[in-house]
């Protein structure tokens, strides 16, 4: 038996389908990936028997000359993958969102594969949306799935979002202890990085007294110019935050923080619960499905995350949160607690649950 999974070419959708081809190797079942051009780059990290860069277009960029060759590109895509799934013979295609997903799940349906689509954010985005009175089911990354029309909802499978083996690995270690007397917080902008995180966070140190940073730890993830910003402010203060403009550890180091500060990517919220980490969510304000905010406001709602809009997250804000967290580090520690309980850390078996269910059918 062999699956063929369908994701666009960004980290939030590949994770989970990287995730989920893992589990099904483990049973003994082969996956294909179908994708964009971006994800080539991957290679042979991507646990896939080969990777297929299948022909997508978005139809959300202005103007109807753009969005007549995104139809065409589309259109096309639907092709090239029809011609994939003949010779591939999958036994179900599974699609994680992004517009690279349109063309297998289209194909697929149109081809009577059996298809499941998996949301991972608490809205159904756009292409998902298209998509989702074609495919048989319809997994979610949260208990609640937002944007759905009736005569889906009998289509809704709740899964979790399946993480990587290291989120996994790193959901092994105890929330960390306090002994050493320092607040040990991680500042991340998600898999693109994001400048107000880099402008705020170094900022919100200079807000702090000099006894108040003497016990606070920084780790912060700050990209081209705003890294040499942010070093540059954090050298004046006297203060030696580790600074880098990606970690490829970063499970691993949101396992040794006390706080995470982040986007409220799909991604980064479900792999905050599955380790159980306390977070300060910032969704990104320009997404045109809000689908951040919503994500931030299911993990807030579990007591284990503060959320504050970007235009609301401002060097004193930030420098607020850090001095409570410093005089009451116990309210942080049930919040860790509190994340911990609302994460699925085998959310990648139960959606390999699902894919044999309806490959089996």
């Amino acid at each position: 038996m062999n699956v063929l999974l369908a994701a666009g070419g960004t980290g939030g959708h590949l994770f989970p389908a990287a995730a989920l081809a893992a589990a099904l190797r483990a049973r003994g079942i082969e996956c294909d990936l179908a994708t964009d051009d971006r994800a080539l780059k991957y290679g042979g990290e991507f646990p896939a028997r080969a990777i297929h860069a299948i022909p997508s277009g978005t139809t959300t960029r202005a103007g109807l000359v753009a969005k007549g060759q995104a139809a065409l590109q589309l259109g096309l895509g639907v092709v090239v993958a029809a011609r994939l799934i003949r010779r591939l013979k999958p036994a179900a295609v599974i699609g994680f969102g992004g517009y690279p997903t349109v063309p297998p799940l289209v194909a697929a349906s149109l081809l009577g594969v059996p298809t499941i689509l998996h949301e991972q954010n608490a809205v159904l985005g756009r292409a998902n949306r298209f998509l989702g009175g074609r495919v048989t089911l319809i997994a979610t990354g949260f208990p609640n799935l937002g944007g759905v029309a009736a005569a889906l909802q009998s289509k809704l499978r709740h899964t979790g979002n399946p993480v990587r083996p290291a989120v996994r690995a790193a959901a092994a270690l105890p929330y960390p202890d306090f002994a050493e007397g320092r607040l040990k917080v991680l500042v991340t902008g998600g898999s693109q990085g994001a400048r107000v995180m880099a402008e705020v966070a170094p900022a919100a140190l200079g807000r702090l007294s000099a006894d108040e940073r003497a016990r606070l730890a920084l780790t912060l993830q700050a990209r081209g110019e705003d890294r040499a910003a942010a070093e540059a402010a954090c050298k004046a203060l006297r203060f030696p935050a580790e600074i880098a403009e990606f970690f490829p550890d970063l499970p691993a180091r949101m396992a040794a923080a006390h706080l995470v500060v982040a986007r409220a990517g799909a991604s980064t919220v479900s792999e905050l619960a599955v380790i159980g980490r306390p977070s300060v969510l910032v969704p990104y304000p320009h997404a045109l499905d809000q689908d951040q905010a919503a994500n931030a406001a299911l993990l807030a709602e579990t007591g284990a995350a503060t959320v504050i809009r970007q235009p609301e997250f401002t060097p004193d804000a930030l420098a607020a949160i850090w001095r409570a967290a410093l005089a009451d580090p116990v309210a942080l520690a049930a919040k860790a607690a509190a994340a911990r309980r609302a994460g699925v850390p085998d959310a990648a078996e139960r959606l390999a649950d699902l894919v044999a269910e309806i490959a089996q059918n």
